[in-house]
């Protein structure tokens, strides 16, 4: 492989968007460093290299960036999309634990990835760009799920802060906020029929996202096509943002897949 071949770095990368994400740069000519709590297991080895992290933990974050560095000897993308959900209610016994739990991993992970890639990243001629998960969740509130929302929010403006902080650098930050989307983090929610269509029918496109239509936003912004673009959050999420939810949406015909969006990598 050239040493001029670009290299991202995926957290979260095991299954779902993640996966997706690791899979759409590889194929596009990236070499790629999935990270994963899980090592991730669909790893080729070569334009793929697979590594177990925590990304709550400082040292984890510096390993995955030193991983790159030592293996490709340069760093020009680094998605942030580890993320766990999961709130309880604010009086219920261990709330705050859990608090503290969610936002270790969705907030201080996104703290700790821009802080151990943005000086490799630096580095690289032409500079780069990172790209963090946000969710349309971190954009308004949901029922009983108050931690989710607050962290989510967080990278949100996490990443507005970011992008003046890195921008004379030539380090471009920005967000991808998905909507529902078919992934292992909302099996159980795909396994309740009838949330699952209630979700749906609040979606304009009147379907739930599936992850390589995630990967693509990814993509999109961590390329030279949004070379202009910083301190964004883009909802990828089916028109679910759009819609004020005072009405229901008036019924649409089945959509078909999109050509290559049919497999739920997760």
């Amino acid at each position: 492989m050239s040493e001029h071949q670009p290299v991202a770095v995926v957290t979260g990368a095991a299954s779902g968007i993640g996966r997706a994400t690791a899979e759409l740069f590889a194929e596009r000519g990236h070499r790629v460093i999935a990270v994963d709590l899980v090592e991730p297991e669909w790893c080729d080895g070569d334009a793929t290299i697979a590594m177990q992290g925590d990304m709550s933990s400082e040292a984890d974050n510096a390993a995955m960036v030193e991983a790159a560095i030592d293996r490709f000897g340069r760093l020009d993308a680094a998605i942030l999309n580890a993320g766990v959900a999961g709130s309880l209610a604010f009086e219920a016994d261990g709330a705050m634990e859990r608090f503290d739990a969610v936002s270790a991993i969705n907030l201080r992970g996104v703290a700790l990835g821009i802080r151990h890639a943005a000086p490799a990243i630096r580095t690289t001629a032409g500079g780069g760009a990172v790209v963090a998960t946000a969710s349309t969740s971190g954009l308004g509130g949901d029922p009983g799920n108050w931690a989710y929302n607050a962290t989510k929010a967080g990278v949100i403006n996490m990443v507005r802060s970011a992008a003046i902080d890195y921008g004379t650098q030539n380090i471009r930050v920005n967000a991808v906020a998905p909507g529902p989307v078919e992934t292992g983090m909302t099996t159980r929610l795909l396994e309740m029929p009838e949330l699952h269509d209630a979700m749906r029918r609040r979606i304009v496109l009147q379907r739930w996202g599936k992850p390589r239509e995630l990967a693509e936003a990814f993509w999109f912004l961590a390329s030279p096509a949004a070379s202009f673009i910083t301190g964004v959050t883009l909802p990828v999420d089916g028109g679910l943002s759009s819609n004020a939810g005072h009405f229901d949406l008036p019924d649409l015909p089945d959509i078909p897949d999109l050509p290559g969006t049919s497999a739920d990598p997760s």
